[in-house]
């Protein structure tokens, strides 16, 4: 029997970092929050031992549960779809906090380029230059309009770094092809190592412009504006896939859910599991939601004048397909929004430096410790001879190598016996590798739907993921991955395995990122996106959906900054329909 419960002003599927900001902006408004997660409780005091990199990062202590719910994968639509069984490309997580609590800190902003991608790519180089296939879409939204909301999430997490360009204004030692931002970052930015002096001068020399990379790891101790108090990192080497047991790396449960557990207006229920939105499509409205308590099996209908959608992508994504809200995406006809415009992340251009003669204490080091350059980022390089769009953010990370996962060895070395342990307790402290985190742009071809095959724990369909490698990831690829290896021999190298090009289709098993984005994108016309530009939906007025699943492509940053400055965004965008229940964004057409 459906238990109903009493009516609240908003419900947030989720309590990772768009959950968590949206929850604390509107409670400390006065409105009362529920935030339903279908994970369990996390506070920091839990990683006190957290540094067993067997449990958490081999074993994902922290990530979502696959026996229960998965997704199913292929490349090609003709494919059959195949459950994933065992963690791979990806690492969604589950239990307050979300990914927010195992994440490595990076926190960028989009260029400008990225918002306006394809009236900046036609005015630029004209029609002809985007695919036929590529559905290449503007955000509904320019960064100088998002630009607050990024500071009200940098200023909130306590990110450290060096602005390159405030007002307009270029800065010293800071990324000159950024964004104008209103002010500096909160914190410094983390230590320089030598093996990042190293690269810094080398990039330098030839003649590109490096910066120190922004970070969620805080520098110093840190009070937020909403008066919650932060650690300072200690370069331990457990980031990712681990929680912080100093405090020092910005999270959910380390920000936003304290700032809105104090105001008395908030109740976070976990181990509840959002099943369904209740959808009145003759209203265009979301009733509320039903979720199962995953204690007792027993279900609840919870009503709101307002939902926010705030799981991972993934989840976003599926729960808009089962509540049939909005009509799916097609590839056939290109026709239907919900799906559609899935990308990833590309990192398949890198270059691994071997030096005979350094030891640079690689064990140490912090998730966003790192040094970059955006010279082949967006579109700060000349593309009109060129086969492809955007490009990739350059870096090379010092996150800490810890033991079990971190054997570098040189090309050819077998992956066992003593010659492999031989090599990798030689190279472990003296092999530092670069990579370009290339942006994926939308195909056709690229897009999640239902499994028709396959169901979860409850009897749903799974999420189907359909997604391959395109001629425009591969020349990203061969065009970047020669300076990467330029690099690292100019940085004095050894021996150097570079990766130049892109071969094959996308390989599901071996990990890459958790940076998965689109299926619900945002913009300005209803027939090309699923939400406004401040997340609304178009089909149900008072559904939100922030989070990476309205990325219209993916950069070549990771997401988190984004995704942060899109929920302090929709929060604003609910507090307006409370107080005047419409749409708060009219078709520019």
């Amino acid at each position: 029997m459906v238990q109903q419960l009493e009516p609240v002003d908003v419900v947030t599927v989720g309590a990772g970092w768009t959950g968590g900001i949206i929850a604390k902006e509107l409670a400390q408004e006065d409105y009362q929050v529920v935030s339903l997660e279908r994970g369990g409780e996390r506070a920091t005091e839990d990683f006190f031992t957290v540094h067993d990199e067997l449990g958490y990062a081999l074993r994902y202590k922290l990530m979502q549960d696959l026996s229960k719910e998965t997704i199913t994968f292929r490349n090609a639509v003709d494919d059959t779809a195949l459950p994933m069984r065992r963690y791979g490309a990806f690492l969604p997580g589950s239990g307050e906090g979300g990914a927010g609590v195992h994440w490595n800190g990076q926190t960028w902003r989009f260029l400008p380029y990225d918002f306006e991608i394809e009236s900046r790519t036609i005015d630029e180089y004209g029609e002809e230059k985007i695919p036929g296939n590529m559905q290449l879409q503007d955000w509904g939204i320019s960064y100088d309009e998002l630009e607050p909301y990024y500071d009200a999430f940098e200023y909130t997490a306590g990110i450290a770094g060096q602005a390159g360009n405030i007002e307009g204004e270029i800065q010293e030692l800071g990324n000159p092809y950024e964004g104008p931002r209103s002010r500096e970052y909160p914190l410094p930015p983390m230590m320089e190592t030598p093996v990042l002096s190293r690269f810094k001068e080398t990039t330098a020399a030839l003649g590109y412009e490096p910066f120190q990379a922004p970070s969620a790891n805080l520098t110093e101790q840190y009070t937020n504006p909403d008066g919650v108090q932060q650690g300072q990192c200690q370069y331990c080497g457990y980031c990712e896939r681990f929680g912080c047991e100093w405090g020092a790396k910005a999270s959910p449960i380390t920000t936003v859910l304290p700032a809105a557990q104090e105001t008395g207006n908030f109740e976070l229920r976990t181990h509840s599991d959002v099943v369904e939105l209740l959808y009145n499509e003759d209203e265009q409205r979301v009733e509320g939601v039903r979720y199962v308590d995953r204690k007792t099996d027993e279900v609840y209908e919870q009503p709101a004048d307002v939902v926010a959608l705030t799981a991972y992508v993934l989840n976003n994504v599926r729960l808009l397909l089962l509540s049939e809200i909005g009509e799916p995406y097609d590839p056939e006809t290109g026709e239907g929004t919900v799906g559609k415009n899935y990308c990833y992340q590309n990192f398949q251009a890198s270059a691994r430096g071997f030096f005979d003669d350094e030891e640079w204490n690689l064990y140490m080091g912090a998730g966003a410790l790192g040094a970059s350059i955006d010279d082949f980022n967006g579109d700060n390089f000349d593309h009109s001879d060129l086969d492809f769009l955007h490009g990739g953010n350059v870096a090379l990370n010092q996150t800490g190598d810890r033991p079990i996962a971190n054997n570098p060895v040189p090309e050819g070395t077998p992956s066992w016996g003593s010659e492999f342990k031989a090599q990798s307790i030689d190279n472990y402290h003296s092999s530092v590798s670069i990579a370009a985190q290339g942006a994926v742009l939308p195909f056709r071809e690229n897009y999640l739907d239902l499994d028709p095959n396959y169901t979860d724990q409850y009897g749903r369909p799974l999420l189907r993921m359909t997604f391959d490698w395109h001629e425009q990831d591969r020349n990203l690829v061969e065009y970047i991955g020669p300076f990467l290896e330029e690099i690292m021999e100019e940085m004095g190298a050894d021996t150097v395995d570079a990766s130049t090009s892109l071969e094959g289709s996308f390989d599901i098993t071996p990990y890459q990122s958790t940076h998965n984005t689109g299926g619900a994108v945002m913009g300005s016309d209803p027939a090309e996106s699923v939400v406004n530009n401040y997340l609304q939906n178009w089909d149900a007025h008072n559904l939100f959906v922030p989070g990476a699943s309205a990325f219209a492509h993916n950069s070549g940053y990771n997401p988190t900054g984004t995704v942060g400055a899109l929920a302090f965004r929709a929060a604003e965008g609910i507090q307006q329909y409370l107080n005047e229940p419409e749409i708060l964004a009219a078709p520019e057409n």
